[in-house]
């Protein structure tokens, strides 16, 4: 029990953990899947050959073959920066249920769009465009809605879900690849076609689910649906009306939301960006998220998912069925490890320890596979029967491959849950959508750079360089983790106020020690005194 308490769970009710919260849940944070499967689809798409054989790809100078493919690559995430912020706009408009229906309908529609293309190169551009506002959206209706109705106690675990269903999508997406490249001639379109359609079954499914689950008490106590969101809260909590612990979390909705409408510098659009650049605590919360963009998104893991098959063929793996059955196991990994980090390790653990310490997982790993390539160039140590790298850079070959794995694991425990669940938990509620839709903005824009720019950088640096580009941003990651990072597990979304309206300096290394309220700051002892009450 020491442990239990020490975490914060003591004092909530064991009602609390029930089937509708998870449910709820479940539907917003399989979200995270749709960002997923396209990551883990289109890069094993552009190199079938009955892609190939249907779009006119190879055709010109490596650089045009590269850009090409890039394009229609990217193209989801140039659709998701708009996705953001329609997201915002949305949102804060129709609710967190609503926006949601709407998102599914055009990540849906998008991809029927992608699949009855029939060889035209501009319907895959507008189809995957489409889709991408959609999925673009997930990233802010998802993470929003999950912190939103997450007990305090286990919010991390819950807004990870969000974050280990992109690699749960990776991976589905990974086999749904390999499956159809083994299994469905290079002749037959359905060999693409199939995979992709898996977008459309997702995004009917919770679009479906979509209608069982309640609206977010804050949002609804936001717009003055005081009833409604108490009705709401009781039914996610499965408590009475009048349980304290109902009182008392409605009370801080309440009264949070007082505080900012007081304080407000406007209820449109500008006025809350405004509100957003010009508050030293929001400032200083909008850096967090935008860099952790940046940083994250720099850091190999992006590119490592979407071209996964190009680097394991690097690396040795000479067969395209070979390639995709190594990409398989690499969206495993990412998937368990998500979730293990999102249940043993995100609220247990802490945030700041676990980005810090996935970052240098992640480092160690990268900067291993950098100087393997650096030593051990592709056409080295070739066997002339097998075609395959042999002796000892055979055996450091294997290394690498699993330096790419722990390389996964390290981006599970660090960046990917840590750019999702930082946006959802330290913005106020009036500023949470906009925050997130901002960042996720950031996010998008980087990554849609990140994959047009990844082949034309392999081709200008080597495969080598690019790693140790990787490493390099890592490094940096971690020396920002140490200074700015504060450690935010155990608060309660309406406590966070304290803890970032300290001095901008002291808010990463000693946050926890000037604004107690997380989990560091419990004591057991606590509970075993009386609560003294005085009569006058």
């Amino acid at each position: 029990m020491p442990l239990f308490n020490r975490l914060g769970l003591a004092d909530t009710p064991r009602e609390v953990f029930n089937y509708r919260l998870f449910w709820s849940v479940g539907v917003f944070g399989i979200l995270g899947a749709g960002r997923g499967i396209d990551e883990g689809l289109v890069g094993g798409m552009i190199t079938m050959r009955s892609f190939k054989d249907e779009f006119p790809l190879e055709v010109g100078s490596a650089e045009e073959i590269a850009n090409r493919e890039s394009t229609i690559t990217s193209m989801v995430q140039l659709g998701s920066i708009g996705g953001a912020l329609l997201a915002f706009l949305l949102c804060d408009r129709i609710g967190r249920v609503r926006s949601l229906q709407a998102l599914t309908l055009l990540w849906g529609i998008g991809f029927v769009i992608v699949i009855t293309s029939f060889g035209n190169i501009g319907q895959i551009l507008a189809g995957r465009f489409l889709a991408g506002l959609g999925v673009g959206m997930t990233t802010v209706v998802g993470p929003t809605y999950l912190a939103e109705v997450a007990p305090k106690a286990i919010r991390g675990m819950l807004t990870n879900i969000f974050a280990g269903a992109v690699y749960f999508g990776v991976m589905v997406a990974y086999f749904a690849n390999w499956g159809c490249s083994e299994n469905i001639s290079d002749a037959s379109r359905s060999q693409w076609v199939i995979p992709q359609s898996i977008h459309i079954m997702f995004a009917g499914v919770i679009f479906l689910a979509s209608w069982t689950v309640p609206e977010s008490p804050r949002f609804l106590v936001m717009k003055g649906k005081d009833e409604e969101a108490l009705t709401n809260l009781c039914t996610l909590r499965q408590l009475p009306i009048d349980h304290p612990s109902i009182s008392s979390e409605i009370l801080d909705v309440r009264d949070q939301l007082e505080r900012e409408q007081e304080s407000t510098r406007g209820s449109s659009f500008y006025g809350k960006l405004k509100e957003l650049v010009t508050v030293p605590a929001n400032r200083y919360r909008l850096m967090l998220g935008i860099m952790s963009q940046l940083l994250g998104q720099w850091s190999g893991a992006s590119a490592i998912t979407i071209y996964a098959t190009s680097f394991f063929a690097a690396l040795g793996k000479t067969g395209r069925s070979e390639q995709l059955f190594a990409t398989c196991i690499l969206g495993v990994v990412k998937f368990c490890s998500a979730y293990i980090c999102a249940f043993f390790l995100v609220d247990f653990f802490g945030r700041r320890r676990s980005l810090y310490t996935g970052i240098l997982l992640q480092t160690v790993s990268i900067c291993y596979i950098a100087i393997y390539l650096a030593k051990v160039p592709a056409s080295a140590h070739v066997d002339a029967d097998t075609g395959g790298i042999t002796g000892s850079a055979k055996r450091a070959g294997i290394g690498a491959i699993a330096a790419i794995y722990l390389s996964g694991f390290g981006w599970a425990m660090g960046w990917n849950s840590f750019q999702y669940l930082v946006n959802a938990e330290i913005y106020p509620s009036r500023l949470r959508a906009i925050g997130s839709s901002l960042v996720m903005c950031i996010h998008f824009a980087n990554q849609f750079g990140n994959t047009k720019a990844v082949p034309s950088m392999v081709i200008s640096m080597t495969n080598y360089g690019f790693f140790f580009f990787c490493t390099a941003v890592c490094v940096l990651g971690l020396l920002w983790v140490w200074f700015f990072v504060p450690e935010t597990a155990g608060r309660s979304l309406e406590s966070m106020d304290a803890l970032f309206s300290l001095p901008w300096h002291q808010i990463g290394r000693h946050g926890k020690d000037l604004s107690p309220g997380g989990i560091d700051h419990f004591n057991e002892n606590d509970l075993e005194k009386p609560t003294v009450v005085h009569r006058d």
